[in-house]
């Protein structure tokens, strides 16, 4: 019997890859890893891509979130929570343990767990420990759902000032000085501990930047220009991490690259400048964040000196073995010499963070940027590569 004249059924059209947008999380970058998945919210283009927001409050716990960008915005100086965005304050969302499986699965106390379809790719904007530093990260590797940005050793190294900096010396970048002050040495004894940052003054001047050694968008970190003030700093350090980093002022300009990885390679983007702010004795969160001190695109340098920056930068993506994307932040010193003060994996990413800001003085928008770093991890398989 002939088929010719029978009524054919439509052929369906293929599933839009879906992006699950992770934001929030427990490190004290909970608010700027908010405001950055609004913006990446809403520079996806929802012609190609289906995109599930999902925001992991401070206490960890992971929610469905409005997919709202506007309520994800700096409002009153203050930045914004998952907890006020979640779709409830009970319900939880699951990621799949098992490889061949990619369901997403919600459930609420008392009632029945609701499947919400497979995640093609997770979109992980989470600045920090515990999302930026590898965990996370794993924790996809062993779901077998790929995801935007660098695997766990690069995400871990990335995250580790410490350890960061003894990968770049090993593969002949230049640092700063710095030293160590591991958390056993501050509850053990104290008086040793600050002896040794002491000697360190002693050595390299005042002041010293005492920061937590794995955190970042500047939070935590204090200007200690005598030793008056070092004991509050290195308290204030730990109340982020129990592990500080002390490290000598480098004299010189603050430039930044981006580095992005295409299809043949990791490229650099046109440097940025961070001026010193008016207001502020550093560049810290308020001068980045809230006060939104300008950076200057392209940064005013020689031809020579911008080549320069833009060839160390993908030097240290390579260092540390990073994947689709990386900020790397330099200090131009007053003798002429670039120094690598730190990478960031997942930076910022916010309509003023200068990543993008660089990238789009390169020639790539914002929308491109986000559609090219989620094409380049649905391209890249999972497990040892």
């Amino acid at each position: 019997m002939s088929t010719e004249n029978l009524p054919q059924s439509p052929e369906q059209p293929p599933r839009k890859p879906r992006v699950a947008v992770v934001c929030g999380g427990r490190s004290s970058e909970h608010g700027i890893s908010v405001v950055t998945a609004g913006a990446v919210l809403r520079a996806i283009d929802r012609s190609k891509y289906e995109v599930l927001p999902i925001g992991i409050t401070r206490d960890g716990r992971w929610a469905l979130t409005a997919d709202d960008p506007d309520r994800m915005a700096i409002t009153e100086r203050r930045t914004p929570s998952v907890d006020d965005l979640a779709e409830s304050g009970e319900g939880g969302v699951v990621l799949p343990v098992d490889p061949g499986n990619r369901e997403v699965v919600y459930s609420e106390p008392g009632s029945v767990p609701k499947a919400l379809g497979e995640v093609d790719v997770v979109f992980p904007v989470l600045h920090g420990p515990y999302g930026e530093d590898g965990t996370l990260q794993g924790l996809l590797e062993l779901s077998g759902v790929p995801y935007v940005g660098s695997g766990v050793l690069a995400s871990a190294v990335g995250q580790d000032k410490e350890y960061m900096k003894r990968v770049f010396t090993s593969f002949g970048l230049k640092v700063g000085p710095y030293v160590v002050i591991r958390p056993r040495e501050w509850e053990r004894d104290a008086p040793a501990a600050r002896k040794k940052i002491v000697d360190f003054a002693g050595e390299h001047g005042w002041p010293l930047f005492v920061k937590p050694a794995r955190a970042g968008s500047s939070i935590g970190i204090t200007k200690v220009d005598d030793l008056s003030g070092l004991d509050e700093a290195v308290e204030e350090a730990r109340r982020h991490d129990p592990k500080v980093l002390v490290e000598a002022a480098v004299r010189g300009r603050e430039i930044e690259c981006g580095v992005l990885e295409f299809e043949d390679g990791p490229r650099a983007s046109v440097p940025a400048e961070i001026p010193p702010p008016q207001e502020h004795a550093y560049y810290d969160f308020e001068a980045k964040y809230i006060d939104s001190t300008p950076g200057v695109v392209p940064a005013p340098l020689t031809e020579e000196q911008t080549a320069e920056v833009r060839r160390l930068a993908v030097e240290a993506f390579e260092a540390a073995s990073c994947e689709g994307l990386v900020r790397a932040d330099f200090f131009l010193g007053e003798d002429g010499e670039f120094v690598i003060n730190e990478i960031n994996t997942m930076p910022g990413f916010t309509p003023i963070s200068m990543y993008p800001k660089m990238w789009q003085a390169t020639g790539v928008s914002y929308e491109e940027l986000v559609d090219r770093l989620i094409q380049a991890a649905l391209d890249r398989s999972t497990g040892l590569r």
